[in-house]
């Protein structure tokens, strides 16, 4: 086939270069163009770095930075990658779908809207049919979202159990690597030897987004998910992977080992149409006592594009009628520019481009 011209917004940040790490040699897409603010115009990426230890490719490197003007976007791209920060993004993004452009965003500004996919091809592949609904579509422009990055790595065993079993409430606590606060961070006097029990909007995050992706789509809309959930948020001093601790009150009764069997049996429609950044399994189950572990864990997953797009899950147990377990997801991969370069990949495979 041929590649699909794509653009990335917001560049030099931490998601745009992550985007650009995975677009390279893609068998779907190829990079039309970098784009980011005035400020950073005419620079080349290499200038504007700041993902370490990937060896790009020198002609990626001395790619120049251009400014976000959508029509001269919509000239040269049909599809953007966005990792524009929420403030800026909204706008952004509703004129390039305006100029017909199908954005495939990382911020939370059209998240909950109602004919805006909140997707995760993992968890509501049949969500990416809300497309067809928006304003833009007729002129070849729509919208589709990714997830918070902590809500990203629980929604994908939740779905797995949830569809099995049934839920009636999810209880989750949060450990968050600094990437997740973008570059540079959080200050290194704040948190080296420290964590930090506030991420600020995480926990609203989280307790919304979940109801709509594990939502049930029907006649063009999505009934909500209905039952408890509580979350509780922390920075910790690791790099990248957010480690989360999930309690779960099952809808009907089941004990770690058949909880253990759904979770490893589970192969939704990106693995059954072997999408190229899909993991072959998207659930790892470990078996030891100890893990997952961001040091061990956070790169998760095959083939080699689908490193970090696996969510690894431990300490599957039971006690007192619910049942607990750990999970560890990379949050700038599965929960940021590998998510959405994934639901791109299933609009293809669904011929929505």
């Amino acid at each position: 086939m041929k590649k699909v011209q794509v653009a990335v917004l917001g560049a030099t940040g931490m998601i745009g270069q992550r985007f650009v790490q995975l677009l390279e040699d893609h068998p779907y897409f190829e990079i039309g163009g970098l784009y980011a603010s005035e400020r950073s115009e005419g620079k080349s990426l290499r200038e504007v770095m700041k993902l370490k230890g990937i060896p790009f490719q020198e002609d990626t490197l001395s790619m120049r930075i251009e400014t976000l003007e959508p029509k001269a976007i919509a000239k040269r791209c049909r599809l953007a990658f966005s990792g524009l920060p929420s403030d800026v993004a909204g706008d952004y993004e509703t004129s390039l779908a305006q100029e017909g452009v199908a954005i495939f965003s990382n911020a939370a500004s059209h998240r909950m809207e109602p004919d805006v996919p909140l997707l995760i091809p993992e968890v509501n592949p049949d969500h990416l049919e809300l497309v067809k609904k928006q304003a833009t579509y007729a002129n070849g422009g729509f919208i589709v979202t990714n997830a918070n990055c902590s809500t990203t790595g629980l929604a994908v065993p939740l779905q797995a159990i949830y569809k099995k079993f049934g839920l009636s409430a999810c209880y989750v606590s949060t450990y968050q690597a600094v990437s997740g606060a973008g570059y540079p961070g959080v200050p290194s006097l704040d948190i080296l030897g420290n964590v930090v029990p506030f991420i600020k909007n995480e926990e609203e995050k989280m307790e919304e987004e979940i109801y709509k992706m594990l939502g049930a789509y029907k006649n063009g809309k999505v009934k909500y998910a209905e039952f408890d959930m509580i979350a509780s948020c922390a920075r910790v001093p690791v790099v990248d992977g957010h480690l989360e601790s999930a309690v779960l009150k099952l809808g009907k009764d089941a004990n770690a080992a058949a909880v253990i069997k759904a979770l490893e049996a589970y192969r939704p429609e990106p693995q059954k149409l072997k999408l190229p950044t899909a993991p072959v399994r998207p659930i790892i189950v470990r078996k030891e006592e100890n893990r997952p572990q961001p040091a061990a864990d956070a790169l998760a997953g095959e083939p080699e594009r689908a490193r970090g797009m696996a969510v690894s899950v431990g300490r599957v147990r039971e006690s007192k009628g619910y049942i607990k377990f750990w999970l560890l997801s990379h949050n700038t991969l599965r929960g940021g520019a590998g998510g959405s370069v994934l639901n791109a990949e299933l609009a293809v495979a669904r011929k929505l481009l």
